[in-house]
């Protein structure tokens, strides 16, 4: 094993400390470590991504379901359009793009740019996300969710479908969306949105990829393996480690990594 590939088998296991520490946004290093130390192209990658980000959720909405932060009615009504979004962009859309998308002059924008140069663009908010203090919602006991049902498949489908193209959760998207539309609070909106990302995640990456493209099942399982590896780790770490300091800056951390790829693909990738 080269010391690059172990390097990434250890940022495998970083992911996971940093989901069990933060709660959250740790998966979002998949695609930079996947795409960097393993050396994977940008639809393998994000393919991955997904499969990673789906499964950490997963144990993260359980976590949360344990403790009652889950609005399942929620969760369904957002995740069917969310799905839809993630599986047609996997299935369809990604396949289908072409290695050069536009030429101008004499320079190529190539997939792999507009993949991860969208990537690292949503980075951005996702760290400021994680720098700002949330705000908490007090929900009135008399208050009746009312469903905007086309807004809702608007939102899902939008965030599926960036899902979908950069292997990524967007809970920095769903959270604002289930407090607005929804009417729950922050906590309740955190644990719906995990349960949201995982099933929109894991169905996009079995209907989509698993049907489109051959999967390396033994690395795939070590990788997540790893992560879930350092989830209870992170976990067990945050009863003597203020996971909320740290949060912010994982946050400034993030920042840097979407300037690190768009440096990456724009300037030194040809």
């Amino acid at each position: 094993m080269e010391i690059v590939e172990l390097f990434g088998y250890l940022s495998a296991l970083v992911i996971g400390i940093s989901l069990g520490l933060i709660g959250g946004g740790g998966s979002i290093l998949a695609v930079p470590i996947l795409a960097y130390l393993f050396s994977v192209n940008e639809k393998v990658a994000t393919a991955y991504s997904l499969f990673i980000v789906g499964v950490s959720s997963l144990v993260g909405g359980f976590k949360k379901h344990l403790k009652g932060y889950v609005d399942w009615k929620t969760a369904i009504i957002f995740g069917i359009p969310a799905v839809a979004g993630v599986t047609l962009v996997r299935y369809y859309v990604v396949p289908a793009l072409p290695d050069i998308l536009f030429n101008i002059n004499d320079f190529e924008f190539t997939r792999r740019m507009g993949m991860f140069g969208l990537f690292a663009v949503l980075m951005i908010p996702a760290a400021f996300s994680m720098l700002k203090k949330p705000k908490e919602k007090e929900q009135k006991s008399d208050d009746t969710v009312k469903y905007n049902y086309s807004l809702i498949l608007i939102e899902g489908l939008l965030v599926g479908g960036i899902t979908g193209m950069i292997g990524a959760g967007g809970g920095f998207l769903i959270i604002p969306a289930l407090v607005i539309l929804a009417n729950i609070d922050m906590k309740v909106a955190v644990g719906t949105s995990l349960v949201i990302i995982a099933f929109k995640s894991l169905i996009g990456f079995f209907l989509g990829d698993a049907l489109t493209m051959d999967i390396d099942w033994a690395f795939l399982a070590v990788f997540t393996g790893i992560s879930l590896v350092g989830i209870f780790i992170g976990s067990n770490l945050s009863n003597f480690i203020d996971g909320a300091k740290l949060k912010k800056g994982f946050g400034y951390f993030i920042f840097v990594m979407a300037i690190f790829i768009f440096y990456m693909e724009f300037f030194v990738k040809q």
